[in-house]
């Protein structure tokens, strides 16, 4: 069996233009050559793989069996050659390779979808890693190198080499399944009764806010590393806890959790920031992507507020449409 030639990109190129056009003429004009030079050109490619690529009988060339199977591999390989072209130039223009996102678990995830997906048509030939953590898990990526952009709370660090500047916040509410004895109970409710009762807590996977709690007044608690994992025991009643509005906004609504109101815990508001080392400037993608995150975070605070307004106006329309009610009786 004779031995398979090597390709060239532009045998490759003339070959799915033949494919994608129809014809040879058809392809001659769509790669500017003559009818000719695309008719050798799948010639020599024919000889070169052994293989017939397009049948010549009928009026237009048709693809063979072997030439479907092919044509898919002249395809992909058109694609990373294209590809690795972009990515070359974006080099020479500064523009990252790689960046590792790491993101607080409580930022709002239809707000990072939506900027992931932005990302992903501005800058297709940057890699994106993405980590998601609690706590300090984003400034000890930031710290150790892993990631060079995160979005985290304020986490204090003996590290002078990284900073945190605010963007934003997430309101934390406290919640329960409609069955929990606190549910049942008319706020605000005494500290007391919330120190009997089991308190899901979501902790730090690292030793950044070692001997620090946040919002814990139960004395005992389920310290949890996964959000996920905590919603699903505060839906099975499993206890209670402070979770996301936008998480728990679809479970308030059909009243599976209810709100808490606690006597001695104001409404908790968690800020966030972006969490970079000083000394690596960030690239043009890593600063793009920066913005869009704050950008975003401030939409989702904007839309949130304006929720809570017109959630609090519907609460004082039913309060009063009550009383009317009552009056008579």
């Amino acid at each position: 069996m004779p031995a398979t030639g090597l390709p060239t990109l532009d045998q490759l190129r003339v070959f799915t233009a033949v494919a994608d056009a129809g014809s040879f003429s058809a392809a001659a004009r769509r790669v500017n050559r003559a009818q000719s030079v695309v008719s050798y050109t799948i010639a020599n490619l024919e000889s070169q793989l052994g293989v017939t690529l397009f049948e010549r009988d009928g009026r237009v060339p048709a693809l063979t069996e072997a030439g479907r199977a092919l044509l898919a591999d002249a395809r992909r390989v058109g694609l990373l050659v294209d590809e690795m072209r972009a990515r070359a130039s974006g080099l020479q223009r500064g523009l990252e390779a790689e960046i590792a996102l790491a993101v607080d678990v409580l930022f709002p995830t239809c707000a990072l979808v939506e900027v992931l997906r932005e990302f992903a048509t501005e800058f297709p030939t940057v890699t994106l890693r993405l980590c998601m953590e609690a706590l300090g898990g984003v400034t000890q990526l930031v710290v150790e190198g892993a990631a060079g952009l995160g979005v985290s709370g304020r986490v204090s660090v003996a590290c002078p080499e990284v900073g945190w500047r605010r963007i934003g916040e997430v309101i934390l509410v406290t919640v329960a399944p409609p069955s929990h004895p606190l549910a049942s109970m008319p706020g605000p409710i005494p500290a007391a009764a919330v120190r009997d009762q089991l308190q899901l807590v979501l902790t730090d996977r690292t030793h950044l806010t070692e001997g620090r709690d946040f919002g814990v007044h139960a004395l005992r608690t389920w310290r949890l590393g996964d959000l996920g994992a905590k919603h699903a025991m505060l839906l099975a009643g499993l206890g209670w806890g402070n979770m996301p509005a936008h998480m728990v906004a679809d479970d308030l609504a059909a009243g599976r959790l209810v709100r808490l109101t606690l006597e001695d815990a104001a409404e908790h508001h968690y800020e966030l920031g972006l969490v970079q080392r000083t000394d690596h400037p960030p690239g043009p993608a890593s600063h793009w992507l920066a913005e869009r995150l704050e950008r975003a975070l401030a939409l989702y605070t904007l839309a949130a507020l304006r929720e809570r307004s017109a959630h609090a106006v519907r609460r004082v329309r039913v309060r009063r449409t009550g009383t009317a009610h009552s009056a008579p009786g």
